[in-house]
């Protein structure tokens, strides 16, 4: 083998050992940071039901007795319970979390509020494995930050709704003050509302009568 040859297979045998370079970081895919279980308690403030008014989000949605609604990310079920009395015996509330913790945590939550509709779900990080056209409303609150695939998700939710289902998304602003996450870790309403566009979904209605929050609401 000639000097230039032994050159050449020395430095390809360096490029196939080196380990692949690092994606530039504009192209690396950023998760949220899902809510740890133990920190349930910091969901459950004695003041929250003033400043997150589920009784207005439930009239924004047209959610009434018989509804057939979920809780995307429920968490501890705090808002499942306020849907599931609602709702009333002839209604139903898909509570579904991706993290098995909570899903327990709401069972026990259920269980110790003697409430008899609220079927529980674990789905996975891009579909809450929701019956397809069965679902008059959806509640995203405060975990839209954490989704990994957000516009997968929606379509996934898009193909639940009812004809006239409804997705609300309740997350906190950037204008900072009160509870509610870092302000690096909050969403934009814009691009929650670009992300259902390109799930094929449409932003209905907004309002905000929330003090710290906005509330989007996408139809198909």
């Amino acid at each position: 083998m000639t000097p230039a040859l032994r050159a050449c297979s020395a430095l390809l045998a360096l490029a196939l050992a080196a380990p692949p370079a690092a994606r530039p970081p504009a192209e690396r895919q950023t998760h949220g940071r899902l809510f740890p279980p133990a920190e349930l308690g910091l969901l459950e403030g004695p003041d929250r039901d003033a400043w997150q008014k589920p009784e207005q989000i439930m009239d924004a949605l047209g959610i009434a007795d018989g509804s057939v609604v979920a809780d995307l990310g429920a968490g501890g079920g705090w808002f499942t319970i306020r849907l599931a009395r609602r709702i009333g015996p002839n209604g139903l509330v898909y509570a579904e979390d991706i993290q098995p913790q909570m899903i327990e945590a709401i069972n026990r939550r259920v269980q110790r509020e003697g409430l008899h509709n609220v079927r529980t779900i674990l789905g996975t990080p891009d579909d809450p494995r929701l019956p397809a056209g069965k679902v008059d409303a959806v509640l995203i609150v405060d975990t839209y930050h954490e989704m990994e695939d957000p516009v997968t998700l929606l379509r996934n939710l898009a193909r639940a709704l009812s004809p006239k289902g409804r997705i609300g998304v309740v997350d906190f602003t950037k204008e900072g003050g009160g509870p509610g996450p870092d302000l690096n870790d909050r969403v934009d309403p814009d691009r929650i509302v670009r992300d259902a566009r390109t799930a094929g979904l449409r932003l209905v209605q907004r309002d905000n009568f929330l003090r710290y929050q906005y509330l989007l609401i996408l139809g198909r």
